[in-house]
This record gives C-alpha cells, sequence and structure tokens, in this order.
C-alpha cells in the first residue's frame, strides 16, 4: 500500500524505516504467541535498546537519541503494528518511565537510573493508578511516610503496565492530603518491603504484563524522592500529555495492521467467481479505514510536533488520543468483518487487534474523562 507523505523529516523517515524492520524480523514472528500464552519476551528489551528505541527523548549525554515526541511516536507506531502487546510495554518503559525521569529526575538520579534503562539491561513501569483511585488519581491512598532521611511506603498500586519485570518504577505516593500532599519516587525492585501481587490476565494486550504493587513497609530513601516533595501532581499532570500523545501511536500502528491483513486478503479471496475487493461495498469498507488510519495519524503528528515546539494543549493531547483509540477499535471490527467468518477465528490476528485495541478506550484516561476535559477546556467551565 501506497503510504501518504507526512512529510515528517529525514529522521523521522529514518526511525520508522529502522524500527520497522527490527519489529517485522524480531516482533512479529512472536506476536501470536505473545498473545496465546500471555508471554513477555524479556530478550527483546536489550535488542531494542541496542537500535536506541528506548531513549529517543533522552539526551546524548544520558545515552540517548536527543530527539522528539514525533520520532517517539513513530517508533510507537511501527512495534505497535508487529504487536501492540509488545508497544504497550514499550511505551510504559520508554515514555513513562524513562520520560519522566528526563523530565524531572536531578542528575544524580539521571546517570544512575536511565543508562541502563536505555540500553534495555533494566525495563522501567510507572505506578500512579490504585484499585479505588483510577480516573480519580489524585485520590490515591498509597502512603509515604517520613522516618529519619528515609520514607516508609505503605498500601498497593494496580493496572500497573510492566510490574512484575520492571527494575526501576516511578511512584506516587501520599505524603500529606490533598492534591498538594502527593510525591513522586523511584523505587528499585529489590527495595526491602516492595513486592509483586496479584497478576491481572486480560483480555487484550496479552504479553504485556500488568499486575499489582505492594508495599509493607518499604522503606526508601530520601534521595529517590524525583522532583518537589508534595509536587507529585505538577509531576503526573505534566507528563500526561506526553503520554496520551505517544501512546496513541499504538492504535495508529494497530489500524495499519488491519490494512495489512485485510488489502491482501481482499485481493485473495473469492467469491461468485472474483476477488471480494472487486465489490464496491468492499472497496467502501478499505477506504474508511484508510481514511480512519490517516485522519487519526495527522492529528496525533501535529500534537506531537507541538509537544516538541513546546506548544501543545492538554486537550489536543486528550483528543489525538480520543480519536486514535476509537478509530482503531472501529478500524478493527470492519477488519473482522472484512474476513467474514476467518475474522471470527483464532486463525486470523485480526480478533487479537481488536482485543489490543479497546485497551486505549479505557487506559491512559477513559474516552470519557477525554471527553470532559476536552469540553472543559472549550468551554473554561
Amino acid at each position: 500500500m501506497a503510504d501518504f507523505d507526512f512529510a515528517l523529516g529525514e529522521m523521522a523517515d529514518t526511525i520508522r524505516a529502522s524500527t520497522a524492520r527490527f519489529a517485522m524480523d524480531h516482533i512479529a514472528p512472536l506476536a501470536a504467541r505473545i498473545d496465546a500464552e500471555d508471554w513477555f519476551p524479556r530478550e527483546l528489551w536489550p535488542e531494542m535498546g541496542a537500535l536506541g528505541l528506548h531513549g529517543i527523548t533522552v539526551e546524548e549525554e544520558f545515552g540517548g537519541l536527543g530527539l522528539g515526541y514525533l520520532e517517539h511516536v513513530v517508533a510507537q507506531e511501527e512495534v505497535a503494528r508487529a504487536s501492540a502487546s509488545i508497544g504497550l510495554s514499550y511505551g510504559a518503559h520508554s515514555n513513562l518511565c524513562v520520560n519522566q525521569l528526563r523530565r524531572w529526575a536531578n542528575e544524580e538520579q539521571k546517570r544512575k537510573y536511565l543508562p541502563k534503562l536505555i540500553t534495555g539491561e533494566h525495563v522501567g513501569s510507572l505506578a500512579m493508578s490504585e484499585a479505588g483511585a483510577g480516573s480519580d488519581v489524585v485520590g490515591m491512598k498509597l502512603r509515604a511516610d517520613r522516618k529519619g532521611d528515609r520514607y516508609v511506603l505503605n498500601g498497593t498500586k494496580f493496572w500497573i503496565t510492566n510490574a512484575a519485570y520492571a527494575d526501576t518504577l516511578v511512584v506516587y505516593a501520599r505524603t500529606g492530603e490533598g492534591s498538594r500532599g502527593i510525591t513522586t519516587f523511584i523505587i528499585e525492585k529489590d527495595m526491602p518491603g516492595f513486592s509483586i501481587g496479584q497478576k491481572i490476565d486480560k483480555m487484550g494486550m496479552r504479553g504485556s504484563p500488568t499486575a499489582e504493587l505492594v508495599f509493607d513497609d518499604c522503606e526508601v530513601p530520601q534521595e529517590n524522592v524525583m522532583g518537589p516533595v508534595n509536587g507529585g501532581v505538577g509531576v503526573l499532570m505534566s507528563g500526561l500529555d506526553y503520554e496520551r500523545t505517544v501512546l496513541s501511536g499504538i492504535q495508529l500502528g494497530i489500524m495499519q495492521a488491519c490494512l495489512d491483513v485485510v488489502l491482501p486478503y481482499m485481493r485473495e479471496r473469492k467469491q461468485f467467481g472474483q476477488p471480494i475487493g472487486a465489490f464496491q461495498l468492499m472497496q467502501a469498507k478499505v477506504a474508511d479505514m484508510y481514511v480512519a488510519l490517516n485522519s487519526a495519524r495527522a492529528y496525533v503528528y501535529a500534537v506531537a510536533r507541538a509537544c516538541d515546539a513546546g506548544k501543545t494543549t492538554r486537550f489536543d493531547a486528550a483528543g489525538a488520543i480520543l480519536l486514535a483509540s476509537e478509530n482503531a477499535v472501529k478500524v478493527s471490527l470492519e477488519a473482522i468483518q472484512a474476513l467474514g467468518g476467518a475474522g471470527y477465528t483464532k486463525d486470523w490476528p485480526v480478533e487479537r487487534f481488536l482485543r489490543d485495541a479497546k485497551l486505549l478506550d479505557i487506559g491512559a484516561g477513559t474516552n470519557e474523562i477525554r471527553r470532559m476535559l476536552i469540553g472543559r477546556e472549550l468551554i473554561g467551565a
């Protein structure tokens, strides 16, 4: 399929080409097994690190590529095109963890944690949500009480991507009351009192491990506070625009993967003596899928460019992932319909695409929260 040229620039095109080659050679052959066995292929992380994928937005002095969110979105898209599950874990590692460390960690913290995360020797994660604090994330209950030169954490986090494999985690905990009583901590997996709780068996994005974090008198040194004490909400909220923008690339990858399957199928599958792609209804279906993909691409790429220029708006970051997530679900449904009975079987990957696509109607802020945020910002309420 001939791609529309969005004129993203030579660097973005290079990142796309190198990531696409790697993803098709090393990730795509594993995608069915990843889903069927709920298997996280940890060995991919150093390989992706060698390609530079984990530190796209990190300055070169810390081992990164020193590029922008546009290039990060492109890489995210190509990884997810091969496997949305690996795409999700990759986004949680490279953006939610690594990019937050890049933006908020002090010099000593960066030099301690970023190199191994960027090479892929370590896996990263971020923990905001709790069982009772999802959309209302500021209602979190995990406590961090100051005891001398350290903090003692007690409580749990839930729905945490990469939890079971993470070596370094960015964790938000309550150090006071209200929205001004939350602090960000860098947690290491071997800290006493920290453990992995319930593992979550999901409908889709299988192979991207999700679990509960348990803190039972977990002692964290004062030097592992990231950003200002009681300033965690500012750290958290400042990262959401970039998170939503980069994770939108997952949905773009899923939509492209749908077309990768549907177009050859329509050329080869025959009914009534001709390829089903010769029927106008099927041509219209493909046209709708293509327009849904490229309209989402245009919005997501524009918002990523705005992020790089320091001009993004919270409601446009929410709008980009809202459009991409809903379009990906629609395109996945159309892909199943285009394949007919075959699309409803496990023999073809389109049913997996639908299960994977549904996550981002919910994760990184539900579509209902996104609409509320956009409407509130536009109205000025």
